[in-house]
């Protein structure tokens, strides 16, 4: 071998064993240590990547994005914990019994430090036992149409038939985003919540690790037993993109997400029409002016691939014409988007303003009555 060929090889294997940074935009296909995964657009509920994602595993403290959305679409109001509600083991807020704090201080104790005790004060709270607020659980699931989740501990500790699917908690993770306390706490690399005895305020650092190395990073949930391993859901908006991903069993996972991540931006791109509204004209028969302007608002676009953008065909709809009288905002058309046959998205569009009916001209014989004031 020559000393120019050895020097090459060397070359190539110094540039194979070099650190690549976690977050460099790339379209690979990412690979995932998950045992089950996938990434979804938020919007659209559209899969850009999926692995095993209908196989039925536990899913640990993931369990509390259920437990935390019940919690928030209740009326927030005041605890007082009990022995009972924090007889639990594993992750705390550091409860005990007298404190006194609101249903939202224990969401922001699930959602941050993962705490079981606020899990489980809650479920006592809302559904007056454990097993009812699985009940609660379950209900609000098949409503959801997560038919591959049943739901048994509020918390997320392992127990007989107590599983979900990547998939099924993907939707689940879009929905609870759609709240606006979910996703302000989500969100949050730390949390402060008051409580009202002891009189005191104490701040919670959230432990999800993405927060802080991901750009545009919402959340989610971490999780981990001995059963289900390392669990992981989070999200992130870039350009008007939101993406959720899921891995459930993954031993890689925070670098698992980085890759599913950065994967799905490299992809998806947020459609914009345009940053003017619609703008035209109609004839008017039988109206004092012969036109009427035509009016529609901006549209908030849609996601779409980045290789689809090309292909979106804008399409207005309108009648040949309008009779009068025509009223300011009635809605006249439409203007709609489409992407290889399918409807994406529909805007309706408005008369710009009013147009009265034009009066034919009197008679003579009606003239001579409004004269003489014959009725």
């Amino acid at each position: 071998m020559g000393k120019k060929t050895a020097a090459l090889l060397l070359t190539i294997v110094w540039f194979l064993f070099l650190p690549f940074p976690a977050r460099a935009e790339t379209s690979a296909w990412p690979e995932t240590s998950a045992a089950s995964a996938i990434l979804v657009e938020a919007e659209t509920g559209r899969v850009l990547y999926e692995k095993n994602a209908q196989e039925e595993r536990a899913m640990a403290s993931t369990t509390k994005i259920m437990t935390a959305l019940l919690t928030l679409e209740e009326p927030d109001r005041e605890v007082t914990i009990t022995d009972e509600m924090i007889r639990v083991e594993g992750s705390s807020m550091g409860l005990r019994a007298g404190d006194r704090l609101t249903l939202h201080g224990l969401a922001a104790g699930m959602l941050s430090v993962s705490g079981n005790d606020a899990a489980n004060a809650a479920a006592f709270l809302i559904g007056g036992s454990l097993e009812a607020f699985a009940d609660r659980m379950n209900a609000r699931a098949a409503a959801l149409g997560l038919t591959h989740t049943h739901f048994v501990t509020p918390s997320g500790l392992d127990a007989e038939g107590h599983y979900t699917t990547a998939a099924d908690l993907a939707a689940l993770t879009c929905e609870a985003l759609e709240n606006e306390a979910f996703l302000e706490l989500s969100r949050s690399a730390s949390v402060q919540v008051a409580f009202a005895s002891p009189e005191e305020t104490r701040t919670y650092q959230n432990h999800n690790k993405l927060l802080t190395q991901l750009d545009g990073c919402i959340g989610v949930k971490t999780g981990y037993t001995k059963q289900a391993g390392r669990c992981l859901v989070s999200a992130a908006e870039r350009g008007g993109v939101r993406l959720v991903a899921v891995t459930l069993s993954a031993p890689d996972d925070w670098n698992d997400h980085l890759a599913m991540l950065e994967y799905g931006f490299s992809v998806m791109e947020r459609y914009e029409p345009g940053d003017v509204p619609f703008q035209g004209t109609l004839p008017v028969t039988g109206g004092e002016e012969g036109t009427v302007g035509v009016c529609g608002e901006l549209t908030e676009g849609f996601p779409v691939l980045r290789e689809e953008a090309e292909r979106v065909v804008s399409r207005v709809e309108l009648p040949r014409f309008l009779y009068a009288p025509v009223r300011e905002g009635e809605r006249v058309g439409s203007i709609s988007y489409w992407l290889d046959g399918e409807l994406m998205q529909s805007s309706p569009l408005y008369a710009a303003e009013d147009v009265r009916r034009k009066e034919p001209p009197r008679s003579f014989w009606e003239k001579i009555s409004d004269f003489f004031g014959w009725s």
